[in-house]
């Protein structure tokens, strides 16, 4: 039996893509979100925006710009949104609460910034036994003072194709394997 799924998108806000802080391959990221959530919302599975609510911080205050979802992104109205105030999109906030009313099972996993909220999130997920698929070439990051953003994102990649979850499991996909296999059993 087919798992009841989510398309999760975190962080893609216009406050995390400046001039001062660019990421790696944005508009290649935002066109495969965006092709991936007109799968997802063919198929009647919902398509998650997460927002971080920075407003302790004083950044990322709800309807400023920088909070706001980049404009590239196509956001429908059936789509949820969720705001969160840790890297974890799971701590005190909705999501957790709002998967399980919709039964969902399987979260696919996109956004920004691959090794701070897109890699706590994919953690928490897989903490409370979420099949977990990671969009390989779903999710970004900006050069870090050691390590180029591209490289970043390769070694994430490496490390969730390397978990061992506790229960369920974890798949590291790109975006047209997980298009051309979405609608089999193999999900």
């Amino acid at each position: 039996m087919k798992k009841r799924k989510a398309l999760l998108v975190i962080d893609m806000q216009q406050g995390s893509f400046t001039t001062e802080t660019p990421r790696f391959d944005t508009e290649g990221v935002v066109n495969r979100i965006n092709s991936l959530a007109a799968l997802f919302r063919e198929n009647h599975w919902p398509v998650i925006f997460i927002q971080h609510d920075g407003s302790k911080e004083g950044a990322f205050i709800p309807g400023n710009e920088d909070w706001k979802l980049l404009p590239e992104l196509e956001v429908h109205t059936s789509d949820l949104l969720v705001s969160k105030t840790a890297n974890n999109v799971f701590y005190n906030s909705e999501l957790d609460p709002l998967l399980k009313k919709m039964n969902i099972e399987a979260l696919f996993i996109s956004g920004c910034a691959t090794d701070f909220c897109v890699e706590s999130s994919i953690q928490a997920a897989l903490s409370n036994n979420f099949e977990v698929t990671v969009i390989k070439d779903g999710h970004t990051t900006g050069d870090r003072p050691h390590l180029k953003a591209e490289k970043v994102i390769e070694h994430y990649n490496w490390v969730w194709s390397n978990m061992i979850p506790t229960k369920g499991w974890i798949k590291v996909l790109d975006t047209e394997t997980i298009k051309n296999s979405i609608l089999t059993e193999y999900f």
